[in-house]
Parts: structure tokens; sequence; C-alpha cells
């Protein structure tokens, strides 16, 4: 499967590339943007090649870039969701920059993908957020994800997270 290029208003959703290593070290050695997504400060260029290689140049995975720019400022993806009653269905996991959050780059992208996921076949699509993210519920309460409940998550860091779910039905999407 390959992951498609996907044009939003403002961005180009593209697939990783090793050579967008540095740019993704200078979005994610942040303090402030991993770790509220589950994951570590990368410390190195070389820490974000490897984390390119294991994790985000893989399919339904995505750069994202502003239109007219191709340097990366963010990442969503696709993937299949850990919520009991959803398992294997889609879910969208998203992060951005810091210099561009409140610009709406994540519902923009998050849309993106949920139209994406409709267009596929699926009759439903899932995000999530650790509970003290409130910047992820905003972007999944502006696209019209409803509220499921609360689960145990381990991040990638190690810790066990409250982790609020969401989910919005083909007949509920408005795009």
């Amino acid at each position: 499967m390959t992951t498609p290029i996907i044009e939003t208003q403002r961005l180009v959703l593209r697939p990783w590339r090793e050579e967008d290593a540095p740019g993704l070290y200078r979005c994610a050695s942040d303090p402030q943007v991993g770790p509220a997504a589950g994951w570590a400060v990368h410390t190195s260029v070389e820490d974000s090649l490897q984390v390119l290689r294991s994790i985000l140049m893989k399919p339904d995975t995505w750069a994202l870039t502003l239109k007219g720019s191709d340097e990366p400022i963010g990442s969503a993806g696709v993937f299949p969701t850990d919520w009991p009653d959803g398992k294997g269905q889609p879910e969208i996991g998203y992060w951005v920059a810091r210099p561009f959050w409140g610009r709406g780059i994540a519902p923009e992208a998050v849309r993106a993908l949920i139209a994406l996921c409709f267009d596929r076949g699926d009759q439903e699509v899932f995000c999530a957020h650790a509970d003290f993210n409130l910047k992820s519920r905003r972007v999944i309460e502006k696209c019209g994800f409803r509220y499921l409940g609360d689960a145990p998550w381990t991040s990638s860091l190690g810790d066990i997270r409250n982790c609020r779910y969401y989910s919005i039905r083909r007949e509920d999407w408005q795009p």
C-alpha cells in the first residue's frame, strides 16, 4: 500500500523521507511537543533519522507541510485503534510543531484523513488524546468527533496515561 499525497487548502500531506531528518529534529526537539503526544524529545538529527526509519516512513503516515514549502511542520497518521469496541478500525494521530499551534493546521490535516478513511469505505474513525492534552482535545472536538470514554494507555515513554477516546461515524461526517 502506498501513502497518497493529500492536498488541503493550506497543506500538503506527503510521505516522510530520510532527508526530512533535520526538519523533523527541529520540530521534535521541542520539549512541549513529543511528551504531550507520548513520545520522547528528539536529541539529535540521527535520533530523528531513526524515528523516520522505524516509525514515520510507513504506510498511512504523512509529513505535514505548508503549500509552497516542503519543510515538515508536523505529522499525521492512520493506524488501528486500541479502543475496545473498535479494535482494528482506523484511528487518526497527529502532532504539529509549536510555532504552528493555534493556526488550525491540525484540524485541517485531521479532516483530510477523516475524508480519506471514509473514501476508503470505513464506517467509523477514532481519535484519542491523553486527558491532560487540552490542545488535542480541542482539535478532536473541532473535527466533530464524539466522546466514547476513557481507557489506560501506555505511551512510548513507558508511563500509563488516562486516554480519552472519540469517534465519528460516516453518517455524522460533515466535510
